[in-house]
């Protein structure tokens, strides 16, 4: 029983007026409402909702014609189109005291139900229900003593249910002890009682007031039992009761009315118990063991149901599946080791030797801290790759954790379990992936991770790879210490310099420069053409791809420091194959240099150092860009002026000032070169560098400036096939840059013969490959005078003698 009446519904999408009613109902037929999970006993008044429109026509054409309804329950509420089957028989004539439609469309009816009534059959022709009806009259009852004994039980029955119910209307209680007569106090406790519609319709189709009101005083015994059990159990738990204490008191309060119901889930002792096992099992240190079981108590004293309940058992399922245990020691084979690198990849012999005298050391001191490696180099070098080449070395898991982009602190170090759906960071994640806790874990593209509003991620991996501290590395969704000292840690970065300073101090740096052409042939015929036959479904037999077809690619279609846009064009190479396979046009394809521009078009670069020889005033430089070496032209042009000079094609602020200091020093050696002074102060000087949508810095293109300058006012050219790097200062010295590797790579690439280098980066050719050094001729500069000599072409072409400048 409840403290308000039961609000029935009849709840559709359709909403509208009412419809024609197709005709006048006769005087001895009935209109009938349908309703939903409610029902009407006589004496009563509730509310009830019509959405459906011959319901709301029913209502209209009711109170239009000041006829009565008959409001009968549905046999399955999810029916929306109820048909005369699908409609109890027995209902309520009622009387429709008010018709309310609110702003948002609904339309209301507030009924008093008057008599039961019996449907004797249904009639067609309306826009509404019609029925021809029997209208059910209570029998005489005043003399029966056993009716009255009923009654006066039921009524005594009936208050101490309101009494033992919290904040009923003293009216509520009044009204049931005024009432006269047993079948309307049978009908006015079932329709306030709290039970299933169901139940109701069955009491309303009790004709039989004895059998009725037994029935009735059997609802009102068990609900008085199950409100005595309720109140025992306040009385027993009602002491300092917080928000915790108040919902563990009501989850209680509905065990014990499942359990009286007969409706008892059976608990969660199972859960518990298993959980407890695997806690056991993880085998976690001793404050770890600590924390899980404090947390399995608090478990204990929960009801599944609960929302903290679900955070809890996530929490511990985190704790029980991290690897705790010590890994076995490595089984560090290092001539296995230096196989599997030479199998993996082709070059890259510093690399491959520092990361053999890291597993060497490794095998010869278990349980010392390694340092971080952290690998440098442009995109499609093989960073990765080799990352993973390592974990097959030493026969450990591979787990990849991606930080481009990752400008949160908490994927780091996680969410506080205070935050819905917290989780732990990608550290801890990546270790459950794997399994273990000897893994080897890549840390993808550490110079791409960002600051933002949520702190900074790059500072939450300082203590991550710190091998002294890591030890006890604390994630905030754990909250108790992770051992992080067996994890092989492996960076990996495209460039340096957004790194900070104590990150960078933190790891082990291994620079990855490009490939030259030569290794790029041993890389494609050893590994990318296998790989993209394989990918394109081609037996090796059914595809041949020349020599030459790869030299050209490399050459004409490609220009990159690695090998990830070469692997794409072979791999462009073998789908135009295996369509003509697939088609039967052939069986066997064989693929060289003439049929490329077929297969993938024209080429895409040419030798552009040819196209901007002869003429004076145009340089070749070198630069370093995050994706390799490249080449770089400088080109100087002069017009009558007032002696201005005019800087375009993107330039940084120090490559201006490079630009400015080669101008001011060829003009303090004006008479070096039998130049007269006077002609700077009546020339505009321009220099330009192309591909002026490329922001271009760097004090690099120092010489190339001025031998640029040093050509155009000497109007003479400067060899096609030499290309400068230096920074030069005001007394002509000419000063170390960096990315010497990659820069006499792009020169070899782009058929450079000779490549002039400032004397102090000599020790730096250590580190290009030998087959570069055999093929270029390197001039080491220290002043610029000896870059003219070696740059500038005599009347002939040849290159300026001694004789030719004075000393």
């Amino acid at each position: 029983m409840n403290g308000k009446p039961d609000a029935g519904k009849d709840d559709s999408a359709a909403r509208g007026g009412a419809s024609d009613p197709g005709g006048v109902v006769p005087n001895d037929a009935m209109i009938i409402v349908p309703v939903r999970n409610m029902v009407l006993f006589p004496g009563m008044i509730i509310p009830i909702a019509i959405g459906r429109e011959s319901s709301i026509a029913a209502a209209q054409y009711a109170i239009k014609a000041e006829r009565p309804i008959g409001i009968l329950m549905q046999r399955d509420p999810d029916v929306e189109s109820p048909e005369p089957d699908d409609l109890s028989l027995v209902g309520t004539i009622a009387s429709i005291l008010r018709y309310v439609t609110t702003p948002d469309g609904t339309h209301h009816i507030i009924c008093q139900g008057q008599q039961r009534f019996r449907v004797m059959g249904f009639i067609d022709g309306f826009a509404f229900t019609v029925a021809r009806i029997e209208r059910i009259v209570e029998a005489d009852v005043q003399d029966d003593k056993e009716i009255e004994a009923r009654f006066i039980r039921l009524k005594e029955r009936a208050v101490e249910v309101l009494q033992l119910l919290p904040q009923v209307p003293q009216e509520m209680v009044h009204a049931v002890q005024g009432v006269e007569t047993p079948g309307m106090l049978a009908d006015l406790v079932a329709g306030y009682v709290d039970i299933k519609a169901t139940e109701k319709q069955a009491l309303l189709e009790e004709i039989d007031l004895r059998r009725r009101m037994d029935r009735v005083l059997d609802m009102l015994v068990h609900r008085i039992e199950v409100l005595e059990l309720s109140r025992d159990i306040d009385k027993r738990t009602r002491t300092s009761m917080g928000q915790r204490e108040r919902e563990y008191l009501l989850r209680e309060k509905l065990k014990s009315i499942q359990k009286e119901l007969g409706e008892d889930g059976g608990g969660n002792t199972a859960e518990i118990s298993e959980l407890r096992k695997m806690i056991e099992a993880a085998r976690m240190p001793e404050e770890v063991a600590k924390q899980a079981d404090k947390e399995l108590k608090r478990l204990e004293r929960m009801s599944d149901g609960s929302a903290e309940y679900s955070m809890v058992r996530t929490y511990l399922d985190w704790l029980v599946e991290l690897p705790w245990k010590t890994p076995e020691p490595d089984a560090i084979d290092v001539a296995q080791a230096r196989r599997v690198l030479d199998a993996d990849h082709f070059g890259l012999d510093q690399v491959k030797k520092r990361i053999l005298e890291f597993l060497a050391v490794r095998k010869l001191k278990p349980g010392g801290h390694g340092p971080i490696l952290c690998l440098v180099g442009p995109p499609g070098v093989g960073k990765t790759s080799l990352g993973q080449s390592i974990a097959r070395a030493l026969g450990r898991k591979f787990v990849r954790v991606s930080l481009g982009g990752v400008h949160d602190e908490a994927e780091i170090r996680g969410h506080r379990r205070t935050y819905i759906g917290a989780l732990p960071g990608n550290i801890i994640q990546a270790l459950k992936k794997a399994g273990t806790r000897g893994c080897v874990m890549m840390l993808d593209e550490i110079d791409k991770v960002g600051a933002g509003i949520h702190g900074d991620p790059s500072a939450a991996l300082l203590e991550v790879l710190d091998p002294e501290q890591n030890n006890t590395f604390r994630d905030n969704y754990l909250a108790v210490p992770y051992d992080l000292s067996q994890v092989l840690f492996i960076a990996t970065a495209n460039v340096l310099d957004p790194i900070p300073g104590p990150l960078r101090d933190r790891m082990e740096v291994l620079h990855l420069a490009g490939y030259t052409q030569e290794e790029k042939r041993e890389i494609a015929r050893r590994y990318l053409v296998a790989r993209q036959l394989e990918d394109s479904g081609l037996k090796p037999d059914q595809l041949e791809i020349t020599d030459g077809a790869i030299a050209s690619i490399i050459r004409d279609y490609t220009r990159e420091a690695g090998v990830r846009n070469l692997e794409r064009q072979i791999g462009a190479v073998c789908r135009r194959a295996a369509v003509r396979i697939a088609e039967g046009e052939a069986t066997t394809v064989r693929v060289d240099t003439p049929d490329l521009a077929e297969v993938i078009g024209p080429a895409k670069f040419e030798n552009e150092v040819a196209l901007r020889a002869g003429v004076p005033g145009v340089a070749t430089g070198l630069a370093w860009t995050p994706v390799g070496g490249d080449i770089l032209f400088i080109e100087a042009s002069r017009t009558a002026g007032s002696g201005r000079l005019i800087l375009t094609g993107q330039l940084g602020d120090v490559m201006k000032e490079s630009a400015q200091a080669a101008l001011t020093l060829l003009k303090s050696r004006a008479e070096t070169y039998k130049l007269d002074p006077s002609i700077f102060e009546k020339a505009d000087v321009h220099i330009h560098v192309p591909a002026g949508a490329i922001p271009k810095d760097g004090p690099s293109a120092g010489v190339a400036m001025f031998i640029a300058l040093t050509s155009l006012f000497m109007n003479r050219t400067v060899h096609n096939d030499v290309a400068m790097t230096g920074e030069i200062s005001l007394r002509g010295l000419v000063l170390p840059v960096g990315g010497i590797k990659e820069k006499v790579l792009a020169a070899m690439a782009a058929g450079i013969k000779k490549v002039m280098l400032p004397a102090r980066n000599r020790k730096d050719l250590e580190d290009v490959p030998q087959q570069a050094r055999a093929q270029l001729e390197f001039v080491f500069l220290d002043d610029v005078e000896e870059a003219v000599r070696a740059a500038i072409e005599d009347g002939g072409g040849r290159p300026l003698e001694n004789s030719q400048l004075p000393n």
